[in-house]
């Protein structure tokens, strides 16, 4: 298949952060189409909390998240097997499904004048920076790879390092109406033993549970979500609580493996594609900061594309925004797997709430990093 050489940007992935990128070079006077894979809006594994950081890009993108019937969480409550503690996360969060925010992206972006073609499934990048789809193939003058968390043939991550070895699911549920009213304001962090899961109320009166496990706890199973369920249930009694009495909302749940938690991009040279969002950085997924860090990487690669700064430039300055908080996100991660540390942690937090603002505000992107990217 020959090649075809294409003026402007090309970018990969209708999430969040490739449809941001697109709306802000297309603003610019640039020429951008947009492929996504995915036909119609879809469910996606995210924990769908938006941070201030989240809500503030998406202000500028021209999202409006009552329309999408977004509801607001300004509390945290962390819970182990044994105890929990709650406190106030210092902002006012709002939780939407992907589905509906992806969507209203991708309507975003084909108003702001990107060509928006759907249901196009990238096989690879070549080392030219051809992009070989099914349908064609397409040299860009620009390609930007915002495939979220799944890699690309050609410009695939290296998880070394990384956190890569647990079982993403998701599923939504209708709990009900006495546990709906007691989540509602919070997003819960629960802690067990090989991983950790987060829920909270998304619109439509739905609860997001979202977690990950070990696959040894998979395996031994026998791969049955309910079986996984109720086992999560058995050493969190929180949880089991929170369900009882819940009705699933999905045919069946979502899942993923092979996340790598704590990868940070650092090329040693040029590439063919500049990485956003996932493909660029990982935060783990407690911090409730990934959706934040994926439009903050849309914006400071479309100001390095319109001014000329460059791929390195762009790279440079995500290390210096993010590095930071994936480093300290990922150590707790790691440190979190140990069970007498869980109930440690949950004791002092009980009786000094207030750290846990603290600790939303270490392991996210700092209010100077937003404020920079947003005057360049």
């Amino acid at each position: 298949m020959t090649a075809r050489a294409m003026a402007g940007t090309l970018v990969v992935g209708g999430g969040l952060a490739g449809p941001a990128a697109a709306i802000w070079l297309a603003r610019a006077g640039q020429p951008v189409a947009l492929w996504d894979r995915e036909r119609v809006p879809a469910h996606k594994i995210c924990g769908e909390f938006l941070s201030w950081e989240a809500q503030a890009w998406l202000a500028d993108l021209g999202i409006e998240l009552d329309s999408l019937g977004a509801v607001a969480i300004d509390r945290v409550r962390l819970v182990t097997a044994r105890r929990s503690a709650v406190g106030r996360l210092g902002f006012t969060a709002r939780s939407v499904t992907r589905r509906a925010l992806d969507a209203a992206m991708l309507d975003a972006a084909a108003a702001a004048g990107v060509e928006v073609e759907r249901g196009i499934t990238v096989r690879e990048v070549l080392a030219d920076g051809t992009v070989v789809a099914p349908h064609a193939a397409l040299r860009p003058e620009t390609l930007f790879v915002a495939t979220g968390k799944h890699n690309l043939r050609g410009v695939g991550r290296d998880g070394t390092g990384t956190l890569n070895h647990q079982l993403g699911f998701k599923a939504y549920f209708r709990l009900t109406p006495a546990q709906r009213a007691a989540l509602s304001g919070h997003v819960e962090l629960i802690l067990f033993e090989g991983g950790y899961a987060g829920l909270q109320m998304v619109e439509r009166d739905a609860a997001n549970l979202c977690f990950l496990v070990s696959p040894d706890r998979w395996k031994r199973l026998d791969g049955d979500f309910a079986a996984l369920i109720a086992d999560l249930s058995g050493e969190v009694p929180h949880l089991g609580e929170r369900l009882q009495g819940a009705v699933p909302l999905l045919d069946r749940p979502l899942a993923i493996s092979g996340v790598p938690y704590g990868f940070l991009h650092r090329p040693s040279g040029p590439e063919p594609g500049w990485r956003l969002g996932d493909q660029a950085a990982v935060i783990p997924s407690f911090t409730g900061d990934g959706m934040s860090l994926a439009l903050h990487s849309a914006r400071l690669a479309a100001t390095a594309r319109l001014t000329g700064a460059g791929q390195g430039a762009y790279y440079r300055r995500l290390a210096q925004d993010a590095g930071r908080a994936v480093a300290r996100a990922t150590w707790l991660q790691r440190a979190s797997a140990d069970g007498a540390w869980r109930d440690r942690a949950a004791s002092l937090l009980a009786a000094a709430p207030a750290l846990l603002g603290l600790g939303a505000r270490l392991t996210r992107l700092s209010p100077a990093a937003i404020r920079r990217a947003a005057q360049a």
